[in-house]
C-alpha cells in the first residue's frame, strides 16, 4: 500500500507534527505501507527518495517556517498521489487544500491529521482581537475542514471531545504518535552534564519543546521560585528554541532566578537529546493546550519521572498516574511537589522504575499498526463503497 502524507512542515523546521510525520514513516515502512512525502522546502536539503520538496519563501516574522506556493503545492500533490492509494493530510493551511483536491480528481481516500489546537493557540499571537471572536472563527474553520473528509486523525480523547463539541461529523480516530523507545533509553548523563558544565550532584528539573508562549513555561519559572526554597540548588534546564525566549529571560531576571535556569537550545534529537534526557532527575511540563504531550512519554522512556499538569491531550498519559505527578495547576503547589520529589528522590524511586515500562505501551510500532490498519480500512470501503467507518478510541 502507498500513501501520501501532505504537509506545510517538515523537517529541518522542528515541532511535534515533523516528529510525527518522520515517526510514522519509519515505523509504518514495517507494515508494508510505503510513505510518500509532499513538504516544503526550506533551503537547500538533499534529495531524499519519497520526498517532494515544494519550492517556500519566509513568512514575514517568522524566520522558521515556509509558505509554498499555491498552485506549485497542488500540482506536485496531484502529480505525486497518481499511484497512491490514499492521501493523509498533515496541516490545515495551503497542504489540507491540496491534499483535498488531489483526492477529489483521483477518487482517493483523504485522511487528515488534528494536531493543533488553534482556538487555544490564535489568542498569544493576535492579542488584540477579542477572544471569543478568534475562537468562533477557528471552530468553525476546523469544522468545515474535517467535515470535508473521510477521516480525522486525533492525538487524544479530549481533541475528539473537542472537535465534537465543534459539530464535526467525520469520523474522529484517537491515534497517539507514539516514540521509538530504543532511542531515549540509551543516554549518556554525566556526559551531558559534562558538556554544559553541569555538576552531577546537582538536581536538575527538565523541559524539552518548543520556548513558545502556549507552552506555559513563565508558569514553570513562577513553580521553580517555590521549589528553590526546599532544595535551593535546583537547576531548570529548558531545552528548545521558539518567539517567547526574549521574554522567558526577561522573567528569570526579574524573578531573581539567574544561574537557576540554564536554556540550551535545540538538541538534535538522535545524538544529543537522549544524553539530555538521562542528565535529568525530573521532567516538569505545564502546557494547558498541547494535544498530546509527547515529550512526555519520551521522558518516560528515559526512565525520567514526569510533574506535569493534566490538560488538554496530556490527560491520556498522566490519568492512569504510573511515573508521573500531577499537581493542580497553581504554580505555588506545582513548585512545593517539585521540590518535595527532589528532596526526598529516594522516596519515589518506584516512579523511575514504573515510567519505562508504561511508555512503551504508547511505542512507535504499537501505533504504526494501528494507523496501517486505519488506512486498509478507508481504502477498501473506498473501493467497495460499503457503509461509513465507525470511529474508533
Amino acid at each position: 500500500m502507498r500513501v501520501l502524507m501532505v504537509s506545510d512542515v517538515y523537517f529541518p523546521r522542528v515541532n511535534g507534527v515533523s516528529t510525527s510525520i518522520e515517526t510514522f514513516r519509519q515505523t509504518l515502512s514495517v507494515q508494508g505501507v510505503e510513505i510518500r512525502l509532499v513538504v516544503p522546502r526550506y533551503g537547500d536539503e538533499p534529495a531524499e527518495d519519497g520526498i517532494v520538496r515544494v519550492p517556500g519563501r519566509p513568512i514575514p516574522g517568522d524566520r522558521e517556517d515556509r509558505l509554498v506556493g499555491w498552485r506549485a503545492m497542488h500540482r506536485a500533490v496531484l502529480a505525486a498521489a497518481r499511484d497512491c492509494d490514499l492521501i493523509h493530510i498533515q496541516t490545515p493551511f495551503i497542504a489540507h487544500y491540496a491534499g483535498l483536491n488531489a483526492a477529489r480528481k483521483l477518487d482517493l481516500p483523504v485522511v487528515a491529521t488534528y494536531h493543533t489546537l488553534f482556538e487555544e493557540y490564535l489568542q498569544h499571537y493576535a492579542p488584540i482581537v477579542p477572544a471569543s471572536w478568534l475562537r468562533g472563527q477557528a471552530r468553525g474553520f476546523s469544522r468545515r475542514q474535517c467535515n470535508a473528509l473521510d477521516a480525522v486523525v486525533v492525538p487524544s480523547t479530549a481533541m475528539r471531545q473537542r472537535l465534537e463539541s465543534y459539530g464535526v461529523t467525520t469520523p474522529l480516530h484517537v491515534l497517539p504518535t507514539g516514540i521509538p523507545l530504543a532511542r531515549f533509553a540509551r543516554g549518556n548523563g554525566p556526559a551531558f552534564r559534562a558538556r554544559h558544565g553541569i555538576s552531577l550532584g546537582r538536581p536538575v528539573a527538565l523541559f524539552v519543546g518548543r520556548v513558545a508562549h502556549e507552552k506555559n513555561i513563565g508558569f514553570l519559572l513562577e513553580a521553580l521560585v517555590h521549589a528553590r526554597r526546599l532544595r535551593p540548588e535546583v537547576l531548570l534546564v529548558v531545552a528548545g528554541e521558539g518567539p517567547a525566549m526574549g521574554d522567558l529571560k526577561a522573567q528569570v531576571r526579574a524573578l531573581g532566578l539567574l544561574g537557576a535556569v540554564h536554556f540550551i537550545g535545540y538538541l538534535d534529537r538522535d545524538s544529543e537529546l537522549p544524553d539530555c534526557y538521562a542528565a535529568a532527575d525530573v521532567f516538569v511540563f505545564a502546557s494547558r493546550t498541547e494535544t498530546q504531550g509527547l515529550v512526555l512519554l519520551e521522558a518516560m522512556a528515559a526512565g525520567l519521572p514526569v510533574i506535569a499538569l493534566a490538560e488538554m491531550g496530556t490527560i491520556d498519559i498522566l490519568a492512569p498516574g504510573r511515573g508521573a505527578f500531577c499537581p493542580p495547576a497553581e504554580a505555588p503547589a506545582f513548585g512545593e511537589m517539585l521540590g518535595h520529589f527532589l528532596s526526598h528522590s529516594e522516596a519515589w524511586r518506584h516512579l523511575a522504575a514504573e515510567a519505562p515500562d508504561y511508555a512503551a505501551e504508547w511505542s512507535d510500532v504499537a501505533m504504526a499498526s494501528r494507523l496501517a490498519n486505519l488506512y486498509r480500512q478507508l481504502a477498501g470501503l473506498k473501493i467497495a463503497s460499503e457503509r461509513p467507518l465507525t470511529a474508533t478510541a
